[in-house]
């Protein structure tokens, strides 16, 4: 994966940086609204398509599955054709899937427009640790920084602005189709670091090397099935969020607004665990920190009490367990090689689990015809990630978040 980087690269490099920060931060933004835009209107589209829970789920689970499932191919054909040709056709994808939502008029067509978009993110979601890895080798942790707010300000403009557009247009379809814009302004961007010739594609040797997964080894399932629930929590509060909050009362614009918290309030959770992780650099204490938020979180919601307070704290507590779930494999691993495939192995498990979250609340809700079953579900799981988390840490961890970054 070494490749010799003559003087005249590195001038090219130097002169396309602020071109390739501006060109992460608008792919980092799309890997988000095609998801968090649905559950604002979700209940609009139900009662359009007459979808019941089960069906609605897969808007949000088909794009998971697809991160779980094409992120290991995505890896390898990003390796063999350029990780910056991949990105963009990944774009122009998400473009298309996203923007054919304004002529959807049946569920079966909706959930074709949520496949195609699952693709592009899934091919594109792998590839932009890569390209950070590739492109800012000397400051990794910032490019991170700029990553996870571009992705989490990308979760909050559709949770938050869905709702507002549904209620001013009166067209779901309209709705879900806007967020194609993010990615049409991303496209040209994207082309232009291609037309650049930065990106090299790898030679057939280091690919087969590169792409081997540890399907044997214990502590990485441990670290999947860590991931795995993780996600679980994560999607099925960014699914089903406002129409949990519905059913217990709260208007659609209120239930609409405490989905924009959850993901808003993730934005600094990155920064604020490399403060604390270098205060004390102990994971499994801020493991369970973060389970522990999200847990309160959870209760309140089951209790219907301060529904703000309980966006704040799980959308805090997921944002530090999805840093913290992505710093584990490096931790644990050997070797930079071994850490890539630990963390593809438990990225791509995970989000396979991840995506049965949404599936599980609305085949529970078909069922019992309310969501507190279900919250108590989450509940369970996050109790689970706890004891997960006291099994897979290490006693001693003396490692600091910035050496491992």
């Amino acid at each position: 994966m070494n490749q010799e980087i003559t003087p005249k690269r590195k001038t090219k490099y130097k002169a396309a940086g602020g071109l390739m920060v501006t060109a992460l931060f608008f792919a980092s933004l799309n890997l988000r609204p095609a998801i968090s835009s649905i559950s604002p209107v979700l209940e609009i589209i139900r009662s359009d398509l007459g979808m019941n829970a089960s069906v609605a789920s897969l808007l949000t689970s088909i794009p998971v599955l697809c991160m779980g499932f094409f992120s290991p191919i995505s890896v390898r054909i990003g390796r063999r054709l350029g990780i910056e040709r991949v990105i963009t056709w990944s774009l122009v994808l998400l473009s298309v899937s996203t923007l054919l939502r304004i002529v959807t008029h049946s569920a079966f067509f909706l959930l074709l427009t949520a496949l195609l978009a699952g693709i592009g993110i899934a091919a594109m979601g792998p590839l932009l640790s890569g390209f950070i890895k590739r492109h800012f080798a000397s400051n990794i942790p910032m490019m991170i920084a700029v990553y996870s707010m571009a992705l989490s300000l990308g979760a909050a403009l559709g949770s938050s602005l869905s709702a507002p557009l549904q209620f001013r247009v009166h067209s779901w379809q309209t709705t879900l189709a806007f967020w194609a814009v993010l990615a049409i302004a991303a496209v040209p961007i994207w082309f232009r670091v291609v037309t650049r010739g930065i990106d090299t594609p790898m030679d057939s040797a280091t690919i087969s090397q590169s792409s081997k997964l540890p399907w044997g080894n214990k502590k990485v399932w441990l670290l999947t099935v860590h991931f795995g629930l993780m996600a679980m929590v994560f999607y099925s509060l960014m699914a089903w969020l406002p129409p949990i909050m519905e059913s217990l009362g709260y208007s659609r614009l209120y239930a609409g607004n405490l989905l924009t918290i959850f993901a808003i309030v993730q934005i600094p959770s990155g920064l604020v665990l490399q403060f604390l992780l270098k205060r004390y650099p102990s994971r499994l204490l801020w493991l369970l920190a973060a389970s522990f938020l999200q847990l309160i979180g959870l209760i309140l919601i089951f209790c219907s009490i301060l529904p703000w307070l309980a966006a704040v704290l799980c959308g805090f507590g997921s944002g530090m367990l999805f840093a913290l779930g992505t710093l584990l494999p490096i931790d644990a691993a050997s070797s930079p090689q071994e850490a890539a495939s630990w963390a593809a192995m438990t990225q791509s498990g995970g989000y396979i689990i991840g995506a049965l979250g949404p599936i599980l609340i609305g085949w529970i809700n078909d069922l019992a015809y309310q969501f507190r079953l279900a919250i108590l579900g989450l509940i369970i799981i996050t109790l689970m990630l706890m004891t997960v988390q006291v099994l897979i840490i290490p006693r001693k961890v003396k490692k600091s978040f910035e050496t491992t970054m």
